[in-house]
């Protein structure tokens, strides 16, 4: 029995001649423990998927099941983190961190709590504003608060929309790390959602393309046979890397072209460009 399984999902918009399919026939089997991509275009139901899976959304048809059991509502064994912040206005960072702290860990004292949030809100460097309002931080900086507060509720599994697009390179470089060496201290299950081929190879064990819509479904999967831990800086000169990387590409390329042609919305491509963040940003502190 596969961890999460979606089995022939569909999800449309509207009713009647007005209803519009978003996602079509979509299954997919992650089992405890994986980490996969999804990648995709700008606008083909990534976000969608996210929300069926989380409990936000219900399909129109098809099931999703979460440990052998049909997902209905949102539960804090599967956390998310939102593309768009999802903050609460009227609370510090401390306090946002420390809502979801409390309602994920009820058994556990004030102190405990206390240590929890203050160890995540470290972790992402945001410790200085911890007193701060969301109206008061940067994007960048309220992307770490939400990076902070899922992850600080330990779900047993993460879902991940598009978390990092937000944030510098120096920034979103490290906390592909954190969270990465959180998934691999705890193996717990994470569902990537991407539009950055070398993020997901980077991270994920598997990459699947979302083939955009209307009546978006999953492509076929390209597995990362990269070993673990991997280096940023040594993936642009890794054989496998260069050969998954092209072939993925390829195929986004290819049904990117498929769908324009096909439909009178034009789709942006994921971000093909390659990248050394780190070494780049050494490179700037040496020539600075």
């Amino acid at each position: 029995m596969a961890y999460l399984e979606l089995k022939n999902v569909q999800k449309s918009y509207g009713q009647g001649i007005g209803s519009q399919s978003v996602l079509q026939d979509i299954n997919l089997e992650i089992e405890e423990g994986e980490f996969v991509a999804i990648v995709g275009f700008s606008g083909s139901g990534k976000t969608t998927l996210v929300n069926l899976i989380s409990g936000l959304q219900e399909p129109s048809s098809g099931e999703i099941l979460f440990k052998g059991i049909p997902v209905s509502g949102t539960s804090h064994e599967r956390g998310v983190i939102f593309q768009n912040y999802s903050l609460l206005p009227w609370l510090t960072v401390y306090q946002n961190v420390w809502i979801a702290v409390k309602e994920s860990f009820p058994n556990k004292g004030k102190k405990e709590r206390d240590e929890i949030v203050r160890s995540y809100l470290d972790m992402v460097n945001l410790s200085p504003a911890i007193d701060k309002r969301p109206k008061e931080l940067s994007g960048g900086m309220k992307q770490r608060v939400a990076v902070a507060r899922t992850l600080a509720m330990d779900p047993e599994m993460i879902l991940m929309d598009e978390p990092l697009g937000a944030l510098d390179a120096l920034t979103r470089g490290n906390l592909q790390d954190e969270i990465l060496h959180i998934w691999e201290k705890n193996k717990r299950t994470a569902l990537l959602i991407t539009n950055d081929v070398d993020e997901g190879i980077y991270m994920a064990d598997r990459i699947i393309p979302l083939i955009p819509g209307p009546n978006a479904t999953l492509g076929p999967e390209f597995k990362i046979n990269i070993k673990r831990p991997r280096d940023k800086t040594a993936l642009n000169d890794n054989p496998e890397f260069k050969k998954i990387r092209n072939e993925i590409i390829a195929y986004l390329m290819k049904i990117g072209n498929e769908s324009n042609e096909s439909n009178e919305s034009s789709y942006i491509l994921p971000d093909l460009e390659p990248k050394d963040l780190r070494w780049d940003f050494r490179s700037k502190l040496k020539l600075s």
